[in-house]
């Protein structure tokens, strides 16, 4: 049985010494510089806003002329050619005209390069020497599957200091992600190498998927084996411990042995990110909660909202359904909106978020048996967080089901079964160390990463020395 351990560890190791080694130093990158993503506060910045003098279709008109049968949410955003109403449901996204109904879809790349140039004024970024790049469906930053109701996307460079580039989607004329030149060379170094995020490769998500899951399960069967050998070669020399092992062998039996609960957590949590519903819960609606969620409302009732004056410094207006009522929201600032509820004569006025008789009425239809919500503290063990500095989430226990829910915009950010808070335990959790002690103390966690990190890598480091002498051509007597 040891010999086949033995066996078994010593070639998954050789194969293997090169991907941890590779695994561990992209980790520090990775935690200082993620992969690129336009923020909420970017994104926001560079709207500009509303024109309330234009003329408009109504909301109802609007979603009628998109084709978008199951549109939950209308957006009315100011573009460089155009007010648009962004029209989205579960199955398509699409951008009309506000004056009109036309189609405003971006085809051509100077309808683009406008609007990426005001994007870049609204943000204060040098817009001078702006220039489309490419249009096409992936490259190596917009490959996540978040972009695929987007493209293909025009990539404008804006020829500033930084390197920045943005793309532009297609079908509704935002900007959907940029990046810098800063972000694109750390990433070289981090992201990319770390989750094996070839272009080719992770275009196909369900290749990409399969590929990394095995490779991240046979760097766990080594680890687990490597651990066992690691501790039955142990010497005991009265109280005294020993390695049997010289040289390379000594250090890698050594630094194994003090890293080995770091290594094999970190493995068996990384090889759980990939786990993508294999064996815990995926965290997504049921059929029939998102039945409940996206109902598409009565579309007609948005008129009544148009009789509230939109603020003149409003950036974004959206329409969004939410317990079978129209809501509206204006937003003025990244940390500041109204919300209007269609037809309710309840409420007082205008408020800045959705209460908690509200959420409660919502989630009553979306379970059985569920108590009543109250707001998530910030540093709850399983946090979520709205886009909306300051808006409260408020989360529902139905019994083993806890539901959290964005009071700014009524979206569920969290559906939260025992597996899958088991899941952010096992993988979040022992992956990234966002324990709750040391989310409050981020330089604390920061050194306590680097340094793991750096452990892991001197372990991978002599394994790859031990693996490059077992595999070296050895001379020939006589030679």
């Amino acid at each position: 049985m040891m010999g086949a351990i033995v066996l078994t560890h010593r070639w998954l190791g050789i194969a293997f010494c090169l991907l941890f080694a590779m695994w561990f130093a992209t980790g520090i990158v990775m935690h200082f510089v993620p992969f690129p993503s336009l923020t909420e506060a970017e994104r926001f910045a560079g709207l500009a806003p509303v024109d309330r003098e234009a003329a408009r279709i109504p909301v109802a008109a609007a979603v009628a002329v998109s084709g978008v049968a199951d549109a939950v949410r209308v957006r009315l955003i100011q573009r460089s050619d155009a007010a648009v109403y962004i029209v989205s449901g579960s199955s398509r996204v699409r951008a009309v005209r506000a004056s009109d109904g036309a189609d405003a879809s971006v085809a051509i790349a100077d309808a683009a390069l406008a609007i990426a140039r005001e994007h870049a004024r609204n943000r204060g970024l040098d817009a001078v020497r702006t220039a489309v790049v490419a249009r096409s469906d992936y490259d190596q930053w917009s490959v996540p599957n978040g972009f695929d109701r987007h493209r293909p996307l025009f990539r404008v460079a804006l020829g500033d200091a930084a390197g920045t580039e943005v793309y532009v989607s297609s079908p509704t004329g935002e900007i959907v992600l940029d990046t810098t030149r800063r972000e694109r060379g750390w990433n070289w170094a981090g992201s990319v190498l770390h989750w094996i995020y070839p272009t080719v490769l992770r275009s196909d998500w369900s290749l990409w998927d399969r590929v990394v899951w095995t490779l991240s399960l046979l760097a766990l069967i080594a680890a687990i084996l490597g651990a066992v050998l690691g501790i039955a070669r142990v010497k005991l020399r009265g109280r005294r411990m020993s390695s049997p092992y010289r040289g390379w062998h000594a250090l890698h039996h050594v630094i194994g042995l003090a890293a080995t609960t770091f290594v094999l957590t970190w493995s068996l949590s990384g090889w759980l990110s990939m786990d993508h519903g294999r064996l815990f819960s995926r965290g997504q609606l049921t059929l029939a909660e998102s039945g409940v969620m996206n109902a598409p409302p009565d579309w007609a009732a948005a008129s009544l909202l148009d009789r509230q004056p939109i603020s003149p410094s409003a950036r974004e207006i959206e329409w969004f359904a939410f317990n079978g009522n129209v809501y509206r929201r204006d937003r003025m600032s990244l940390d500041h909106q109204v919300l209007i509820k269609a037809g309710d004569a309840s409420r007082d006025g205008p408020t800045e978020f959705l209460d908690v008789h509200e959420i409660q009425s919502l989630v009553a239809h979306l379970a059985a048996g569920c108590g009543a919500a109250s707001v998530l503290a910030v540093n709850d063990d399983y946090p979520a967080q709205s886009a909306i500095a300051g808006a409260p989430v408020y989360r529902s226990r139905c019994g083993d089901l806890w539901f959290d829910i964005d009071g700014a915009d009524g979206s569920v950010l969290q559906r939260l079964d025992s597996s899958r808070r088991a899941y952010r335990w096992l993988y979040s959790a022992l992956h990234s160390l966002d324990f709750p002690f040391l989310l409050a103390h981020p330089r604390l966690r920061d050194t306590i990463i680097v340094g793991l990190c750096a452990l892991g890598l001197v372990f991978s480091v002599t394994g790859l020395a031990i693996g490059w002498r077992r595999l070296r051509p050895r001379p020939t007597r006589g030679s």
